[in-house]
């Protein structure tokens, strides 16, 4: 895959957790698709990934299953 910022070949896809609002707003999503290069070491998310976030975010109720997670606070 080629780099949508240093347009070199090397780039992938990883999958990582993201975290929007916080205390009882927290709204975690999980596997959510980045691109990350190797040769410039930046990671970004494409708009179709955007776009089904915000989807996501506005339809949490739907999509979203009660855990409980633990959380601890810098010291």
């Amino acid at each position: 895959m080629i780099c949508d910022i240093c347009n070199k070949k090397g780039a992938r896809i990883r999958y990582v957790t993201r975290t929007y609002g916080k205390g009882t707003n927290l709204f975690v999503v999980e596997n959510v698709p980045i691109v990350h290069c190797r040769s410039c070491g930046e990671s970004y998310l494409t708009a179709e990934t955007m776009h089904e976030l915000e989807r996501i975010k506005l339809h949490r109720k739907t999509f979203a299953k009660e855990k409980e997670l633990p959380v601890a606070q810098f010291a």
